[in-house]
C-alpha cells in the first residue's frame, strides 16, 4: 500500500534523506529505529506533505499512485495518518469538536451530532479512557502520557489506512507506554499499515513488528524481523555503520 523508492529530500539546499527505499504492506506493523539525526522523523515528515521538505529525487507510492506532489489534507483523505513527536496545544478547540470537524473533512458524507457521540463512546470503552476526556481543551496541560493517548484516539476515531507513529512512546512512563501499545494493538487490523518509529526496545515488546528498518545517515541500511531490537539494545549502531 505504500513503497518509498530512491527518495532524496533536501531541507534549506541540505540534503537529509540520501535515497530512501522503503515498503510498507497490508496488515503489519513496521518499525524504524535509528540514531538521532538519521532522518527518521524527516521521513514521516515528507510522506505525511510538510512543505518544509523538498522532494529532489525518487516517489511515494501509495496504492501505485505518486503522492509526491499531494497537500497534507489529501493524503488525509487517502487514508494517511502521521502522529506527531512533539502534538501541539491548541486552547479552546475540544478534543470532541477537532475530531468532529476532522472526521467530517475526511469523510464524503457528514457525521451529525450523535453518531458521533456514539462513536466517540465507543472509541473510548476500547481505549479504557474517560469520557470527560473528550471536553478538554486539545493537548492544553496535557501530560506526555496525555498527548500520546489523545493521539491514540485520534488515530482510533479517524480509522487511517497508514498510520505513522513518531516517537510515540517518548518521554513517557511504563504505564503510559503499556496504554499507549494497548490501544495500538486493538485498533491495528488486516487493513492497515502502521509505522512505528522509535529509538527504544520497550514499545516493540508490546507491539511486536512484523518487520524492523534501521536508518543511518539518511539512508535504510538493513532490515529484518524482531531479532534484530535485541541486536540493537546489546551492540548500539556502530556495529551496522562498520559493516
Amino acid at each position: 500500500m505504500l513503497e518509498i523508492k530512491n527518495l532524496h529530500v533536501e531541507v534549506d539546499g541540505k540534503e537529509i534523506l540520501k535515497g530512501v527505499n522503503l515498503k510498507l504492506e497490508k496488515g503489519k506493523v513496521h518499525a524504524l529505529m535509528g540514531p538521532n539525526g538519521s532522518g527518521k522523523s524527516s521521513l514521516a515528515n515528507v510522506i505525511m506533505g510538510n512543505p518544509k521538505y523538498k522532494i529532489t529525487k525518487g516517489k511515494i507510492l501509495m496504492n501505485g499512485e505518486v503522492i509526491n506532489d499531494l497537500e497534507p489534507d489529501e493524503r488525509a483523505k487517502k487514508g494517511l495518518f502521521l502522529s506527531f513527536q512533539y502534538p501541539n496545544e491548541i486552547s479552546g478547540v475540544t478534543i470532541s469538536n477537532f475530531l468532529r470537524t476532522a472526521l467530517n473533512n475526511l469523510k464524503e458524507e457528514k457525521i451529525n451530532v450523535m453518531d458521533f457521540q456514539k462513536l466517540l463512546k465507543e472509541k473510548f470503552a476500547l481505549l479504557n479512557m474517560k469520557e470527560d476526556f473528550a471536553s478538554r481543551y486539545l493537548n492544553a496541560g496535557f501530560s506526555g502520557g496525555e498527548k500520546k493517548k489523545s493521539e491514540i484516539l485520534q488515530l482510533a476515531i479517524l480509522n487511517p489506512r497508514i498510520a505513522i507513529l513518531d516517537e510515540t512512546d517518548s518521554g513517557l512512563d511504563v504505564q503510559a507506554i503499556r496504554d499507549v501499545a494497548d490501544g495500538i494493538n486493538k485498533i491495528m487490523d488486516k487493513d492497515k499499515i502502521i509505522l512505528i518509529i522509535t529509538h527504544y526496545k520497550r514499545i516493540l515488546e508490546l507491539i511486536k513488528p512484523d518487520k524492523l528498518s534501521i536508518m543511518i545517515d539518511g539512508k535504510v541500511v538493513l532490515e529484518g524481523g524482531e531479532e534484530l531490537v535485541d541486536q540493537l539494545e546489546e551492540k548500539g549502531y556502530g556495529w551496522i555503520e562498520q559493516e
